[in-house]
């Protein structure tokens, strides 16, 4: 049909976002907002010892300062941790602090009639801070928790037999998730109905909401969470943060609504981080060349407070897919949390299963460079035979589709892997040195929840509701796809509604790309329901067996015959009891909720050549090319989209972002994107993206996730064509990111080496 499953649909929601009719949060203006700005800490770690706000008071405008002590006093709530990691100590998180753990952190707000007011107000606040030792880095961090899963007896006994033992270990640099439109809030308080209303960017209004009901003690139903258009997500938008909490109270207290637009040094400063750890992967080799075990050291990085997602991310997320698509036996996996004074870690594209994977291929790299046998060949001869699977790993994860050998070989046949030699000694002959670097990748998907909700209106549309929100994804496309496909339905006749807890009811939101693969499969049981309903109406009208009826392109017909009525016509007669069946409800609709017990496994290979000059050290990712195993595809553009996006991530972690403080009194240096480097277009080559799909067998349109695939693939093949450049120039290697000082530093250091011989 038009516009179908595995289409290159265009995008339903562009055409008003490119005229200018988006609707992002500062574009919303309420009668009588406040304005709202927040005095934070220009301490690391601090006691605050008092707070003078009489001056601030003062200021033309200002109608009220709030402090900790004023929330307390309120009996708001602090935010803990509700992470099932046995044994994690958490320091519950304030809105507004008394006791400062990372520069940056609110110990007020200012609330006054103008922006303008708000900030001047702000500058007056006085606070009296004694200074504390700021804990920065892993090494310095205080214990949070220890976790421990895998069979250490067989990986003792395997590296005790083992031929060789190669180690390799990685510092994960912190990133910033960087969305388009900083930070905003607009909250309003309804006295009268006793409920709170707040308009944020999410990526999923429930979670939100459940953080705000249990924060002032309201119950679900007294807040709504709505979400309009969001300029990005990355995982950092999934739950509360101070500022929603601080001005939730602010508007129930002043009977007022509040408007909160944070500047982009705010953001730097305060959103919360992704990656910030340190890994160390021991892999055990018999005299074939086969992995035999794998022992697995993760040091995690939390920040100042656990949040829902930092203990899960190295333990639950990440480790139990270190073993990436290879055939490895047995693992021990050790991982320990530690609290700095620095901007908390959460969720960002991946959460941990990136990092994973980048651990196990360039230890891969590494193992073959020891053994002096060709990474592509080492590969192949461990990796999980299509035979074997479904493949259950040592973890107990369980690959239940794929073909990585077949998805290898076709990676390097793309990538012309025959004609490197030819190209390096190109590169070489312009002063260049030209890296390569592949990478491996599988990663569980599309878990928790999704709730749709589908129902004809008497004229023929279709309302579907998603738990889901997109953050520029697409989703309303992709979800009005299937179900166009599945009931037959003119995608124009379908509105998506998302981004609203009163009318989506309850579900999880955007995140581990379960919003087309769970919402899909919650879709596709809601057709099935709306599907039989519209046989029993049309076998009825058309004076028919109910067994005779077949749907064709949107009819349902007698079989056999030409007989046949739309389904905007049952829609019709839905709504008209005269019509229906005896013993039949009016309306065409159907509710599903759907949990999805087992993950979906995205697979793939991601290639990347990489020049570096010897002269200058400087770098420039020449070609890349990436095969992906994503199941039954639902709009190619789309997916495109989506690995382009987290390959691009993975380049600005590796050679470009990093989130870094001075080591001594904790203050962000890199605070402005004066100071933080966002990869720009010309950073990126054209990419060569291609897929071979086997489709799962975990959800019924056999799909896997796509949303954190670029990242995960990009990650190890960007960091192993770095690693391979530099040894090809002699240069030791570099920390992520591969800033040009590094690895000119590297080479100079060589340089005046060779000139001492």
């Amino acid at each position: 049909m038009k516009f179908g499953i595995g289409q290159s649909v265009p995008r339903t929601e562009d055409p008003r976002l490119l005229r200018g009719q988006g609707q992002f949060l500062d574009d919303v203006v309420r009668p009588g907002q406040l304005h709202a700005w927040f005095v934070r800490s220009q301490h690391a770690h601090a006691r605050v010892v008092a707070i003078a706000t009489g001056a601030a008071r003062a200021v033309p405008g200002v109608v009220a300062v709030l402090t900790g002590a004023d929330l307390d006093a309120a009996g708001v709530r602090r935010q803990a941790c509700p992470q099932p990691i046995a044994g994690v100590i958490w320091p519950s998180r304030p809105a507004l602090t008394s006791l400062v753990r990372h520069v940056g952190e609110t110990v007020a707000v200012v609330l006054a009639e103008t922006r303008a007011a708000a900030r001047d107000g702000a500058e007056a606040v006085l606070v009296e801070y004694e200074a504390l030792p700021a804990r920065i880095g892993f090494a310095e961090g205080e214990p949070a928790f220890t976790w421990r899963e895998g069979d250490a007896e067989a990986v003792d006994r395997a590296f005790a037999a083992a031929a060789r033992i190669v180690r390799h270990r990685l510092h994960h640099n912190r990133v910033v998730p960087f969305p388009m439109e900083p930070r905003a809030l607009l909250v309003e308080w309804d006295g009268g109905a006793g409920r709170l209303e707040m308009l944020a960017q999410t990526q999923g209004a429930h979670e939100l909401q459940a953080d705000l009901a249990a924060a002032l003690g309201l119950a679900l139903s007294a807040v709504r969470v709505r979400t309009g258009d969001v300029g990005g997500g990355f995982g950092g938008r999934i739950n509360a943060y101070p500022e929603h909490i601080a001005l939730a109270h602010a508007a129930r207290l002043l009977g007022r609504p509040v408007k909160w637009l944070a500047e982009r040094a705010e953001c730097m400063l305060a959103d919360h981080a992704g990656r910030g750890h340190e890994t160390e992967l021991e892999l055990a080799i018999d005299a074939d060349a086969r992995f035999t075990a794998l022992r697995f050291r993760w040091m995690s990085d939390l920040g100042a407070y656990a949040t829902r997602a930092g203990p899960g991310i190295p333990t639950l997320y990440g480790s139990r897919i270190v073993t990436g698509c290879y055939a490895i036996p047995c693992q021990d996996v050790s991982v320990e949390g530690r609290y700095t004074n620095t901007v908390p870690i959460d969720a960002y594209r991946g959460a941990g299963k990136p990092e994973a994977s980048l651990a196990i291929e360039a230890a891969v790299d590494a193992a073959a460079q020891a053994l002096g046998i060709d990474p592509v060949a080492l590969r192949l001869k461990n990796l999980v035979p299509p035979a074997k699977m479904p493949w259950t790993n040592a973890q107990g994860q369980v690959f239940d589709s794929g073909d990585f050998p077949a998805i290898l070989r076709e990676a390097l046949a793309r990538a012309d892997h025959a004609g490197l030699p030819a190209r390096r000694a190109e590169a070489a002959a312009a002063g260049q040195v030209l890296g390569w670097g592949v990478c491996m990748y599988v990663e569980p998907s599309g878990m928790r929840d999704q709730r749709v909700g589908v129902a004809f209106r008497a004229d023929g549309t279709v309302v579907l509701t998603t738990t889901g929100q997109s953050n520029g994804q697409g989703h309303a496309t992709a979800l009005a796809q299937i179900l166009a496909d599945r009931l037959g339905v003119a995608m124009e006749r379908i509105l998506v509604v998302q981004g609203d807890s009163d009318l989506t009811i309850a579900g999880s939101g955007t995140g581990g790309s379960r919003v087309v693969t769970v919402g899909g499969a919650a879709l596709v049981r809601a057709a099935l329901v709306i599907e039989a309903k519209a046989r029993r109406i049309a076998a009825h009208l058309l004076e028919a067996a109910e067994a005779d009826i077949e749907r064709h392109d949107g009819r349902m017909v007698v079989a056999g015959t030409d007989r046949g009525i739309g389904l905007a016509e049952i829609a019709a007669a839905a709504f008209d009891p005269a019509r229906l069946p005896p013993g039949e409800d009016p309306g065409l609709e159907a509710t599903v909720h759907h949990r999805q017990p087992v993950p979906n496994y995205p697979n793939g290979c991601h290639v990347a050549e990489l020049s570096l000059d010897r002269e200058t050290g400087a770098l420039r990712l020449e070609r890349y090319v990436a095969v992906n195993d994503m199941g039954t595809v639902i709009n190619p553009a789309l997916l495109d989209g989506q690995v382009q996006g987290g390959v691009a991530q993975a380049v600005g972690q590796v050679l470009l972002e990093d989130q870094t403080y001075d080591p001594a009194g904790g203050q962000l240096l890199a605070g402005s994107l004066m100071d933080y480097a966002l990869p720009r277009a010309d950073d990126l080559p054209s990419f060569g993206l291609s897929y071979r799909p086997t489709p799962c067998t975990t959800n019924p349109l056999g799909m896997k996730g796509s949303g954190e695939a670029g990242c995960a693939g990009g990650l190890g093949a960007v960091f192993n064509a770095l690693a391979d450049a530099l040894a090809a120039a002699g240069a030791a290697g570099v920390e992520m990111p591969a800033l040009p000082g590094r690895v000119f530093a590297a080479l100079h250091q060589i340089g005046a080496a060779a000139r001492h011989k």
